[in-house]
C-alpha cells in the first residue's frame, strides 16, 4: 500500500543552497528523523498495530531552510496495538509469524530547528 500523505508541489521547486549529501544511518539526528517519519505512516495507516523502524537502509541530508532528510528505511509491525497509544521505544517486533510485517518506506523530513517543525511531505511505504 502507497502511503500519500499531503499533496505538496515536487522538491525541485524549492531553492537548493546545499545538494543532498550521505549521512551515516547511525546518526542521533537521522534516527529522530526517521521516528518522525514512523509516526507519520502510523497516524495515516488503518492497521491495527503500530509500526517501529527496524533499519535504516540509506539517508541523505540537504540543508534548505533547515534540515531535510531522505531516508530509506525498513519498519516493522509491532505487538503494540494503535489504540493504546504505547511509546515506541518499548514496543517490541511481532513474533507472530503471520503477524509479522515489513514494509520498505521512503520519508523526506524536513526539520527547522530553530522553530522547532517538523514538516514530512513525502512518506511512501510499501
Amino acid at each position: 500500500c502507497v502511503v500519500s500523505v499531503t499533496n505538496v508541489p515536487p522538491p525541485h521547486s524549492t531553492i537548493r543552497p546545499g545538494s543532498p549529501v550521505p549521512v551515516s544511518t547511525n546518526n542521533p539526528e537521522v534516527r529522530r528523523a526517521a521516528r518522525f517519519g514512523v509516526y507519520r505512516y502510523n497516524n495515516s495507516s488503518n492497521d491495527l498495530f503500530l509500526f517501529k523502524e527496524s533499519q535504516i537502509k540509506k539517508a541523505m541530508v540537504q540543508i534548505v531552510r533547515g534540515l531535510k532528510y531522505m531516508l530509506h528505511v525498513e519498519i516493522k509491525r509491532t505487538v503494540c496495538e494503535k489504540r493504546d497509544h504505547s511509546s515506541l521505544d518499548s514496543c517490541h517486533f511481532q513474533r507472530k509469524k503471520n503477524l509479522q510485517q515489513k514494509l520498505r518506506c521512503y520519508f523526506e523530513v524536513w526539520i527547522t530547528p530553530w522553530t522547532h517543525k517538523v514538516h514530512i511531505p513525502v512518506a511512501h511505504c510499501h
